[in-house]
C-alpha cells in the first residue's frame, strides 16, 4: 500500500471517529456510559475496533484499537507501519496521547485459545465505571481488556432480574455480570471459571466494589464455603454434572461460553458450534421452576434449533425468547456481535 492510500484512509477514518464521537458522547453522558465503542469496521478499508474508555474516578480516557485479520496477507513491516498511522489518527480526532492509546490485531483462532492468553506483561489496570459497578480492565497485556462492551444490556438484564434470587454465572470470566448480580441483591452467587487468573480478577472486582468479605474462592477440592458468593474453579460441563447428581438448583443461570476452547486444562477440546446444545440441556437442568437461563453466544455459525436441546427447552412450559436485537448496544453498529436467548421455565418440576 502506497502513502497516497494510507494518508487517504489516515482522513476517512479520523473524519468517522470525530462523527462518532460527537453522536455518542451525548448519549453517553445522558446514560452514564463511561466506555463504548466508538468504530467498528465502518469504513471496509479500515478494518479497526476502537473502544473508548474512561478511568473512574480521574476521568482520563484511553483508547483500546485492534485491527480485524485481513482476507489478505500482508507484511508485518507494513501492517506494523499502517497501525500506526492510524493510530496518530484517531490520537490528532480525539485529543488522546499516545500513551494512552493500545493497539492489537486479533486474528482467528487457529487451535489456541489466544483470546484469553497474555499478549504482554505490564499486569498494569485501572479501574472504570458502569453506572455504580466498578471494574477492573487491562488495556496491555489480553487481546480483550477484561470486560465486554456488547454486553452492557445484558449486565442490566440481569442485575434487574435477581433480587433474593440464586445465581449461578457460567464462563464467568472476570466477574463482570458477578458484580452486577451482587448490586441487584442477589441472595447467592456461583461464577464458574477453569481459569485462575480470571477468577483472582473477579475476585478482584469484587472487592473494589464491596463485596470482597462476602466472596470466597473455591475449588472441587475445597468447597465447602459460609460465603454467599462464590467463585468456583471448574470445567463448566463437568461442574453442571456433579450439580445434577448433586441436585443442586439455581434460580437465574447466565451462559456466556468462549467460541473455542483447548486449554490443557480440559479433557477435550470445547467448540460451542458443536456443544452448544448439550451444554443448554445441562444448563435447563438445573434450573429451579420458574428460573431463568440466558444463552449467548458470538458464533455466527451456531444454528439454534431447541428439538437439539431436548428435555427442559421442549416443555410445553417453556419459553424461549430471542433477545437479541434488544441486547444490542447504541454503540455497536455491528447488530450481529452476538446473539442471546432466554429461556423461561414454569413455576413447577419438568
Amino acid at each position: 500500500m502506497n502513502n497516497e492510500n494510507i494518508e487517504n484512509q489516515t482522513v476517512i477514518f479520523s473524519n468517522r471517529l470525530t462523527k462518532r464521537y460527537n453522536h455518542l458522547r451525548k448519549w453517553a453522558k445522558r446514560t452514564q456510559t463511561t466506555c463504548y465503542r466508538l468504530y467498528d469496521r465502518d469504513i471496509p478499508e479500515v478494518p479497526l475496533a476502537v473502544d473508548l474508555y474512561t478511568e473512574d474516578p480521574s476521568g482520563t480516557t484511553y483508547l483500546h484499537i485492534y485491527l480485524y485479520e485481513r482476507p489478505y496477507e500482508k507484511s508485518d513491516e507494513a501492517e506494523t507501519e499502517w497501525m500506526a498511522a492510524m493510530s496518530a489518527a484517531a490520537e490528532k480526532a480525539l485529543s488522546i496521547p499516545k500513551e494512552r492509546i493500545f493497539t492489537k490485531i486479533r486474528r482467528k483462532q487457529r487451535g489456541a485459545q489466544a483470546q484469553y492468553e497474555k499478549i504482554s506483561h505490564t499486569d498494569r489496570r485501572i479501574i472504570i465505571a458502569e453506572t455504580d459497578a466498578r471494574f477492573l480492565i487491562n488495556l496491555d497485556d489480553y487481546l480483550d481488556t477484561g470486560l465486554f462492551l456488547d454486553h452492557r444490556p445484558m449486565r442490566f438484564m440481569v442485575r434487574d432480574t435477581v433480587q433474593n434470587k440464586s445465581v449461578l454465572n457460567l464462563f464467568c470470566y472476570t466477574g463482570s455480570f458477578t458484580v452486577h448480580a451482587a448490586l441487584g441483591g442477589a441472595r447467592a452467587i456461583t461464577s464458574v471459571d477453569l481459569s485462575n487468573t480470571y477468577l483472582a480478577w473477579a475476585q478482584d472486582n469484587m472487592n473494589i466494589n464491596g463485596f470482597g468479605k462476602k466472596t470466597a474462592l473455591t475449588d472441587e477440592k475445597s468447597p465447602q464455603t459460609d460465603a454467599p458468593f462464590e467463585l468456583h474453579r471448574s470445567d463448566v460441563t463437568l461442574f453442571l454434572r456433579r450439580a445434577i447428581r448433586s441436585g443442586e438448583k439455581w434460580d437465574c443461570i447466565i451462559c456466556d461460553p468462549p467460541t473455542f476452547s483447548n486449554s490443557k486444562k480440559l479433557d477435550d477440546v470445547f467448540d460451542i458450534n458443536r456443544d452448544w446444545a448439550e451444554l443448554c440441556r445441562l444448563a435447563l437442568a438445573v434450573l429451579s421452576p420458574g428460573g431463568t437461563l440466558w444463552f449467548s453466544t458470538n458464533s455466527r455459525k451456531l444454528k439454534f434449533d431447541p428439538s437439539l436441546i431436548g428435555g427442559a427447552a421442549v416443555h410445553p412450559g417453556t419459553i424461549i425468547t430471542d433477545l437479541s436485537e434488544h441486547s444490542i448496544p447504541e454503540d455497536f453498529r455491528n447488530q450481529k456481535i452476538h446473539r442471546l436467548w432466554s429461556f423461561s421455565t414454569e413455576n413447577t418440576e419438568l
